[in-house]
């Protein structure tokens, strides 16, 4: 995620781009930091390249709202200045959250994708405690519809949703709002996160974050192909191309 250089991701992307994606998440988060930190490579320059590389798939950025990339608030400016850069330069969805799931905090940037023509995708900032309900967190995907974010993902960073507890999410919040589409990003550092998926998908859910097996798992996300496996013998449509799949993880072994 943070030290493969676009060097390395350039030959794979021929392939990836046929593969059927919903979207390929490829910037933002910690990938701006590392290549400036670790890579010395040009972070807006890699942007441009995987655009060029990946015409026909939806480029995916993580925003951290009012931080943008970063670890502090930001002015609202230079938060619109970074979302309209983003989308000039390739980006075409941008998932953006607030760690303590304050929606003031990604106000701004909602707004800036919407008005630059790329879709807003409001991530709740998943973890377990007395107040984190079902209820508040269907308030909260309320007030990010309401805000303009065309798609809702719950974010779960340390892979703690249990199946019961992905299943009772979605279920509410698509019962809550039938229209909108749900995105489920776990991860499989618990062992939890191949159950997960499972039952989200059961109730509803319209998009989930796999990694191609070769990088799946542990801190990672479950294999693409193992997902495209378990779920095509339950006949889901994912509308992926399997062999693409193998060709995709063979460039990466």
């Amino acid at each position: 995620a943070t030290r493969m250089r676009v060097e390395d991701m350039l030959p794979a992307c021929e392939v990836l781009d046929k593969a059927g994606f919903y979207s390929l998440e490829c910037w933002g988060g910690a990938t701006f930091d590392s290549c400036l930190r670790f890579l010395n490579e040009d972070p807006w320059e890699r942007l441009r390249k995987l655009k060029a590389a990946l015409p026909n798939t939806k480029l995916q950025m993580l925003f951290r709202g009012q931080n943008i990339l970063g670890y502090k608030h930001y002015a609202d400016d230079v938060v619109e200045a970074f979302v309209a850069k983003s989308i000039e330069n390739g980006i075409d969805v941008i998932r953006i959250f607030d760690a303590l799931n304050d929606v003031r905090n990604i106000q701004v940037a909602v707004d800036e994708t919407i008005k630059n023509g790329a879709i807003a995708s409001g991530a709740i900032s998943y973890t377990t405690s007395p107040v984190h309900t079902l209820k508040n967190y269907v308030a909260l995907c309320k007030e990010m519809k309401e805000m303009g974010c065309s798609t809702i993902c719950i974010k779960d960073m340390a892979g703690v949703m249990t199946p019961v507890e992905a299943k009772d999410l979605v279920g509410a919040i698509k019962d809550a709002m039938p229209e909108m589409r749900v995105i489920l990003h776990t991860h499989s550092t618990t062992g939890m996160a191949y159950m997960t998926i499972l039952k989200a998908v059961e109730s509803g859910c319209d998009i989930i974050d796999t990694a191609t097996s070769c990088f799946s798992g542990g801190t990672s996300q479950p294999a693409t192909e193992t997902i495209y496996d378990a779920l095509t013998e339950l006949g889901y449509e994912t509308g992926l191309d399997r062999g693409i799949l193998k060709e995709v993880n063979d460039h990466f072994k």
